[in-house]
């Protein structure tokens, strides 16, 4: 068995502070989008990618794929959203095992009035206390970082279907 190699006390003040500073963000960023929108973050976070995509549609899949869930979270947060008019599930036309997610016209509203005060939120906790240098270098380091991990995909499971 190999020796572990613990953490210096720069390191474990790196690690202590990244995690915590995306911990305090997290919060603080679905914190105010319910107090100021009444969408929650994984709300947000799908709507996100569906009012970007073309036509506002994606493959579940697809979707699950784009914010790192597994099926049974993003099935249970997209009948939430469902319920309250933000998304409509669809037959997938090219693939009768497959599902469609589509942005409602309530779900396009609601992004569009959430996302300016979100963008402003991250301009103010983060852009803002960095200069551009320092993006570059944090965009680079976090390119990095995200490289080196494992490939792999939590979210796909082949239980035969073809889709989630």
């Amino acid at each position: 068995m190999t020796e572990t190699r613990w953490l210096d006390a720069r390191e474990a003040h790196l690690w202590e502070s990244y995690r915590d500073a995306f911990r305090e963000l997290t919060t603080e960023l679905e914190n105010r989008l319910i107090r100021n929108s009444g969408l929650s973050g994984a709300d947000y976070a799908l709507l996100h990618p569906l009012s970007t995509s073309e036509h506002g549609v994606l493959r579940t899949r697809d979707l699950g794929r784009s914010v790192g869930w597994e099926r049974s979270r993003l099935s249970h947060q997209v009948s939430r959203m469902e319920k309250r008019g933000l998304v409509a599930r669809e037959e997938c036309a090219s693939d009768a095992r497959g599902s469609m997610v589509r942005l409602t016209d309530a779900g396009r509203a609601a992004i569009e009035a959430a996302a300016p005060d979100h963008v402003e939120a991250v301009r103010a906790y983060v852009f803002d206390k960095l200069t551009r240098e320092e993006q570059d270098q944090l965009a680079e380091l976090m390119d990095r970082v995200l490289a080196g991990l494992p490939a792999h995909d939590p979210c796909r499971v082949d239980d035969g279907t073809g889709d989630y």
